[in-house]
C-alpha cells in the first residue's frame, strides 16, 4: 500500500512542477494502426506472391509544421513463395518477413469535401531501414540443406492517398534494391496528446 500511495505522491509531484509549453501553440501527438496488401515488384516478384502487412505509427505537428506531419513507423511484412517459382527451381517452400522502420513527412492538402466528413489529399515520402530473414527449404530429392538468410536494407517510400484524418488509405512505392514493392493500406488513427 505504501508503494502505490509513493507513487501517486511522484505522479502528483511531477504533473504539478511539469513546465508547460506556450499556451497560444497548438501542437499533437498521434498514433496510427495500418494493415494492408504488399505488391512485389521487379526480381522480388519473380520469386514472392503478393504479401501482407502491419505497421504502427506515431506522428506529430504544431501551428508552426501545419499542414505538415513528422512520422515514425515500425512494421511486419511477410511474403509467400510463388508457386510458378516452386515449379522452375529446386525450392519447396521460399517465404520472406521483413520489419520495416521508416522516418518521413506528410502534407496534408486542403480538404476536397467539408460537409459531413472531411475528404483530404495526402503526400508523403520516407527514408526506410529494412530487415529481411528469408526461409530457403529445398525439394528432399535435390540433397540442397535449409537455411535462413538475414539481411538489412536501406531504401526510400513515396505515396498518396486520401484521409479523413481518424481514417486514410494510402498507397506507397517502397524502394529497396531487389526488394521493391506497392504497398494499399487502410489506417486508424487516434490522438496521444493535443494541446490547442
Amino acid at each position: 500500500m505504501k508503494k502505490i500511495l509513493l507513487l501517486f505522491l511522484l505522479i502528483g509531484t511531477i504533473s504539478v512542477y511539469a513546465q508547460r509549453g506556450p499556451v497560444d501553440k497548438a501542437r499533437g501527438f498521434f498514433i496510427a494502426v495500418a494493415v494492408g496488401p504488399r505488391l512485389p515488384l521487379g526480381s522480388f516478384a519473380n520469386s514472392t506472391d503478393l504479401g501482407y502487412g502491419f505497421n504502427v505509427e506515431v506522428s506529430y505537428t504544431d501551428d508552426e509544421y501545419l499542414p505538415f506531419f513528422l512520422f515514425s513507423k515500425v512494421g511486419f511484412d511477410q511474403y509467400p513463395g510463388s508457386q510458378q517459382f516452386y515449379e522452375t527451381t529446386d525450392y519447396s517452400n521460399y517465404s520472406t518477413n521483413a520489419l520495416p522502420v521508416s522516418f518521413g513527412i506528410r502534407y496534408y492538402f486542403r480538404p476536397l469535401v467539408e460537409n459531413v466528413v472531411l475528404f483530404m489529399p495526402i503526400l508523403e515520402v520516407s527514408a526506410n531501414y529494412m530487415y529481411l530473414q528469408k526461409l530457403h527449404q529445398f525439394k528432399y530429392a535435390t540433397g540442397k540443406s535449409n537455411y535462413l538468410e538475414d539481411i538489412s536494407k536501406f531504401g526510400f517510400s513515396a505515396g498518396a492517398g486520401l484521409s479523413m484524418f481518424m481514417m486514410e488509405v494510402v498507397a506507397n512505392y517502397n524502394y529497396y534494391y531487389t526488394n521493391q514493392f506497392i504497398s494499399l493500406e487502410l489506417k486508424v488513427r487516434l490522438p496521444l496528446y493535443m494541446n490547442l
